[in-house]
């Protein structure tokens, strides 16, 4: 397995996350006009770690997600169009229109979905390291997860029996500074969450969230590693998300000077900066048009779409016994 990604591996992680880009300033536009359902927890700026994550992992490897999940389903592979579906509460979207942004799932590509519940991803992924295990499989799990959800017992209790067993699992800490409104130096004593693997016995590794190629090659090694039956790897990406925790996010308490700080390291024109020497801005500037065509064909075809229809079930329905 290589660590570091081709030029062609680049350009396919710079589409993606160009896809992924385009696909959540719509849904916030949608938002706005009142057309999505709930909340909208989007990953502007952090898109390097979800697409760099998956980017070499085959549809065998499992993945559990979070609230902040549209990176690490478009990364794993799944169809831009079947997402959008999904979100928009389609039939034709992954769960028929059931799940809505925060649990897409998709078995057939090892997408395994997210989970409202913060940091609930974590042991599921261990679990399905066990499984893998115990099966005796050529694969991996990886859990995406945040800084907030680092925070949570059940993530010290996985990652210490995943070391104890040596289960093929990559922690994936998705660090971007904030737990829903709280900064993260109000939630830990220590400012590298990595530092913490070596009380469990595994490598912590702390890379930059915002470079695509640091990610790919974490995370390559940390695969190698779990395949060999060497356990578990901690990486920590430091990244930061642009926008609220999510749509329902009045904001406010994300300093303008950091915001502008890391705006400036966004993830997307650095990884075209790097690409534009081997490949050229023309051929650049095509494959961002082919992107947001994609997501604009996928949003105009999903809206399209019906809307499941769901039959009454009196014997659960609240209040049944009131006529």
């Amino acid at each position: 397995m290589r660590n570091a990604p081709s030029v062609d591996d680049q350009l396919e992680m710079f589409r993606k996350m160009v896809v992924v880009r385009h696909m959540e300033e719509t849904l916030g536009e949608l938002h706005k006009a009142g057309k999505t359902r709930g909340p909208i927890h989007r990953c502007d700026g952090q898109e390097a770690v979800g697409v760099g994550a998956t980017a070499m992992l085959a549809d065998t490897d499992y993945i559990t997600s979070t609230h902040r999940g549209h990176a690490h389903y478009i990364g794993k592979g799944l169809d831009p169009y079947r997402v959008v579906a999904e979100i928009l509460g389609r039939e034709t979207g992954y769960c028929e229109g059931r799940a809505g942004h925060m649990i897409v799932a998709d078995a057939a590509k090892g997408m395994i979905g997210g989970n409202a519940i913060v940091g609930a991803g974590i042991p599921a992924a261990t679990g399905m390291a066990c499984s893998i295990r115990l099966t005796g499989r050529d694969a991996v799990a990886m859990c995406l997860f945040g800084d907030g959800a680092a925070q949570t017992g059940i993530c010290h209790e996985s990652m210490n029996i995943a070391s104890l067993w040596k289960l093929p699992v990559i922690f994936l800490l998705e660090h971007n500074q904030y737990g829903l409104t709280v900064h993260s130096s109000r939630q830990s004593s220590v400012e590298d969450l990595s530092v913490r693997a070596e009380g469990y016995g595994m490598p912590g590794v702390l890379i930059d969230g915002n470079d695509a190629v640091a990610v790919y090659g974490a995370v390559a090694e940390a695969v190698a590693r779990a395949k060999r039956g060497e356990g578990p790897t901690l990486i920590e990406a430091k990244t930061y998300r642009f926008d609220g925790f999510s749509t329902s996010d009045m904001g406010g308490y994300q300093p303008d000077g950091e915001i502008a700080e890391w705006r400036a390291r966004d993830p997307i024109p650095r990884l075209r900066a790097a690409l534009e020497g081997h490949i050229g801005e023309e051929r650049l500037s095509a494959v961002e048009a082919e992107a947001h065509k994609e997501v604009d064909d996928a949003f105009a075809q999903a809206l399209a779409d019906p809307l499941p229809g769901f039959a009454g079930h009196p014997a659960s329905r609240p209040y049944s016994e009131v006529s």
